[in-house]
């Protein structure tokens, strides 16, 4: 048994003040003095490495030590991010606004955050009541403040939580890139390695913002697609996955005249336990079975989901052909139906969208005589598109309104969707006669994605290294004409931890570490002739994926 790790969890139970996590830790220390084998391999596993703070912020597993999500990671992070703060204010007083969802803990590490924040002389202003994550991102440009941070995990397991963090000023509302991540991140280190909690100063000084910041985000969102004549009697479900959605969501539809859905109600209100789903996510198979339960109850034409914190969306239209009656759109799919809505009304600017996102908003940009930009994964990169009027990332994420949000937001995607829906009744059609029209105009385009989820993660390492030192010279029956390393890309264009294979054919792959989750995603983007031909593309490459990445794991 090491006598280091057991130290080291000595130190982090001195300084821990959540009675739930102390019991937890005590418990392990406890048996690994004992000989425990299976308890000193899981304080190892939870000390022997810190939860990484990083561009996406922290996210992990809540438990005890310095690889899990806690009181004392949380309070560290909100102290060094607050010394980051006011060296970057100098002789002014920085301002942060602090939101939380409905999982687990987030309250209690939202109210640790605004009372560190407090102490370390900050402005701080903690959201009246758990809300969706887009208004805090709103609240950060509205209220004109220094920063933001957004506790929540977004769609992630039930068991984890996260620290979301947004910049104001020259940054305008966004999340964290690069330097700022690793300056924080040194901050956070700096506070951590003096092991002492106690020390942190702590206030109870700190601003409950009213209604009027949750207020004005509603009257924003509603403008983005006030319901039209054919929006009357629309018939639709609407699930918020267990999340906080909801409420502010109902708010917005009354406001821009939209009928109220039938609720899937097993999952409207706010549950961190997330009883009716593994994982949160209306990507994930199951996920959306009890919407499509009530949608066939209510002979609905349309379904609407939003992700637990509501910065994503789902829509699902009836399909006889598919299993239920129901086939729930992809990302792309819906991606490019806001881009072409957004842009048929712009004049000037650019639509964007990540680079494993599908290459038809680039078609849709061209037709409309728009610029187009393809960024790293993330919106903390989309939003910075220069002249944005619209972006998206094939996981399920949509930014319809830039100049009121600088992230992806599951609700006022969901006011335009369902704009799109009410025009397309006044005209006698639905959803599916407007992804027809698209295909029609633009191209048969069709995108899938092969996911590997890993125990350990240095396997995904692994696999990388492999096709790098030898790239596949076909993806099934189709030859690989070239293929990119984005961690070597010129200046100037995306770089990271990417590889992008183009074949013969004109399709494309991409394969990278997912930045949230233990996967490795490949995507892949294909156009055919039609439909069908377009489908038969894509089966094959997903068969070629999956031969190549089974070869690299050997």
């Amino acid at each position: 048994m090491s006598e280091g790790v057991l130290e080291t969890a000595r130190e982090w139970l001195a300084q821990d003040p959540d009675e739930a996590t102390r019991a937890e830790l005590s418990d392990l220390i406890s048996r690994a003095e004992g000989g425990d084998s299976a308890a000193t391999a899981d304080l190892h596993d939870r000390f022997d490495t810190r939860l990484a703070f990083g561009t996406a912020g922290l996210r992990g597993a809540l438990g005890a030590g310095s690889n899990r999500m806690n009181r004392v990671l949380v309070s560290q992070a909100a102290a060094g991010f607050a010394a980051y703060l006011r060296d970057r204010a100098g002789a002014e007083t920085p301002s942060i606004v602090i939101g939380y969802d409905g999982r687990r803990n987030s309250d209690v590490f939202a109210r640790d955050s605004a009372e560190i924040f407090a102490g370390a002389g900050l402005r701080a202003i903690l959201l009246p009541r758990l809300l969706p994550t887009p208004v805090l991102a709103f609240a950060v440009r509205h209220l004109g403040a220094s920063a933001g941070v957004m506790v929540t995990a977004s769609h992630n397991p039930p068991d984890d939580n996260g620290y979301k963090v947004y910049l104001g000023g020259d940054d305008d509302g966004a999340q964290i890139v690069s330097p700022a991540d690793a300056e924080i991140a040194a901050r956070i280190d700096e506070v951590a390695a003096r092991a002492d909690l106690g020390s942190i100063p702590r206030s109870d000084d700190y601003e409950i913002a009213d209604e009027s910041v949750v207020e004005a985000y509603v009257t924003a969102t509603a403008v983005v697609a006030p319901a039209p004549a054919g929006a009357a009697g629309l018939n639709w479900v609407y699930t918020a996955m267990h999340g906080v959605g909801y409420e502010t969501l109902a708010r917005v539809l009354e406001t821009a005249g939209y009928p109220a859905p039938t609720v899937v109600a097993a999952q409207i209100e706010p549950d961190g336990r997330f009883p009716t789903v593994a994982f949160p996510n209306p990507e994930e198979p199951g996920a959306m079975d009890l919407a499509f339960e009530t949608a066939r109850g209510a002979d609905a034409e349309l379904i609407i989901a939003n992700d637990p914190d509501a910065d994503r969306l789902a829509v699902a239209i009836p399909d006889a052909a598919a299993p239920g009656g129901w086939h729930r759109l992809t990302g792309n799919e819906v991606g490019l139906l806001l881009g072409w809505r957004a842009a048929r009304t712009a004049t000037s600017g650019t639509l964007a969208c990540s680079l494993v996102s599908s290459p038809g908003l680039q078609t849709i940009a061209e037709h409309y005589g728009l610029d187009f930009t393809a960024t790293l994964t993330g919106f903390k990169w989309i939003s910075r598109a220069p002249g944005l009027v619209y972006g998206f990332e094939e996981a399920l994420g949509y930014l319809v309104n830039p100049g009121t949000v600088r992230d992806k937001d599951g609700i006022s995607a969901t006011v335009a969707i369902l704009g799109l829906v009410a025009e397309a009744r006044e005209e006698g059609r639905t959803l599916g006669d407007l992804l027809d029209e698209s295909a029609a105009t633009f191209g048969h385009f069709a995108s899938g994605q092969v996911s590997l989820r890993v125990d350990d993660v240095s396997v995904i390492g692994r696999i990388m290294t492999a096709l790098r030192a030898a790239p596949p010279a076909s993806i099934g029956s189709v030859a690989v004409e070239r293929m990119e390393d984005l961690l070597t890309a010129p200046e100037g264009s995306p770089r990271g931890d990417v590889l992008r294979l183009w074949l013969e054919d004109g399709s494309r792959v991409i394969v990278r570490p997912s930045g949230t989750e233990p996967k490795l995603k490949a995507y892949l983007d294909v156009r055919g002739e039609s439909a069908e031909d377009a489908a038969a593309r894509l089966s094959g490459v997903d068969a070629g994926v999956r031969a190549v990445l089974d070869a690299a794991q050997a």
